[in-house]
């Protein structure tokens, strides 16, 4: 096929990111399974496996634009990373959501969510898991003797309970997010981290607490994590529970449920964390399930239904 997809930002992002790894993620593993690629993004970006055409940045907020001009000749279907306020009419298109919408808010019904869990709340059936490639992440059997928080120091993440179980349980924390002072020897905060830094805190660390208070539409730390080899200590939030299984991590609905987990789980297998992540959370796996979405949807104008990690056949 040839797919446009649609992210305007200049990526690669140079930190962090989320939606804009994915969608050089989309580039990637559905230019290595033969598909021809245009990316619609940012002057300067630079992703080799795809044409680039540019498009303006979003700028002020609510600034929109049409894509149509900017879609290729014999674009077979058009993949958006973001919400369409002018959705082409020169070719079948989908988008997909990657955060939650608001109450009573509604989307396109050719929307992909990206979790089942993420489906079901917003009344969908279409849903592909966001990949990882394997050389974002490291592998280390290893582990060092201190937990790791990552993400944004905002409630719902539920950042403070991974503090409190810290002190509770006498443990190093590590929090990667934001920067503040600490007066207790247990609790280090490092501030945003990106590359190298994260890969290596990720890849080092005995587990990641990942204490989710609101409905995670899908967890990316979660895989990062699993590829490193480090086990998650959550909660049954979201879609926590179609990607987290008993051999690499373990949940909980309590502070205390997850008190009592942490022991066994920073002894499950490092091997077993990254054997998961290689069978169904890599870029090449979310690729092939993109791929028999969009044909689908391509020949039959409708979204097949999404498809839980045993039932891929990979």
């Amino acid at each position: 096929m040839n797919v446009a997809i649609f992210m305007p930002e200049i990526l690669p992002v140079a930190g962090y990111g989320g939606t804009e790894r994915i969608a050089v993620n989309q580039v990637r593993g559905l230019a290595a399974r033969g598909h021809t690629i245009t990316l619609l993004a940012g002057a300067g970006s630079r992703v080799a496996e795809a044409a680039l055409v540019s498009v303006p940045l979003p700028g002020a907020k609510g600034r929109t634009f049409e894509i149509d001009p900017y879609l290729p000749p014999g674009t077979d279907v058009v993949l958006s990373n973001v919400k369409l306020h002018h959705p082409p009419t020169s070719a079948p298109w989908v988008e997909v959501l990657h955060g939650n919408r608001r109450p009573n808010e509604t989307g396109p019904v050719n929307t992909i969510h990206v979790s089942g869990d993420h489906a079901r709340r917003h009344g969908g059936h279409c849903w592909v898991h966001n990949g990882v490639d394997p050389a974002e992440v490291e592998f280390r059997p290893t582990k060092q003797a201190f937990d790791l928080f990552l993400g944004r120091l905002h409630a719902v993440k539920g950042y403070y309970w991974a503090i409190a179980g810290a002190k509770r349980l006498d443990r190093k924390l590590r929090i990667a997010g934001a920067w503040r002072p600490s007066l207790d020897r247990r609790i280090r905060y490092l501030g945003q981290v990106g590359g190298a830094q994260k890969t290596a805190l990720v890849a080092d660390a005995r587990l990641l607490w990942m204490p989710a208070l609101w409905d995670e539409p899908f967890g990316m730390t979660l895989v990062e994590a699993m590829g490193s080899g480090t086990p998650v200590l959550g909660t049954r939030r979201g879609a926590l529970p179609e990607i987290i299984t008993p051999e690499v991590g373990r949940l909980g609905g309590t502070l205390d449920e997850l008190l009592a987990l942490a022991p066994e789980c920073e002894k499950l297998a490092p091997e077993a964390c990254r054997a998961r992540f290689e069978k169904y959370f890599t870029h090449h796996v979310m690729a092939a399930e993109y791929e028999r979405v969009l044909q689908e949807f391509v020949r039959t104008g409708t979204l097949p239904a999404g498809r839980k990690p045993e039932e891929r056949g990979v």
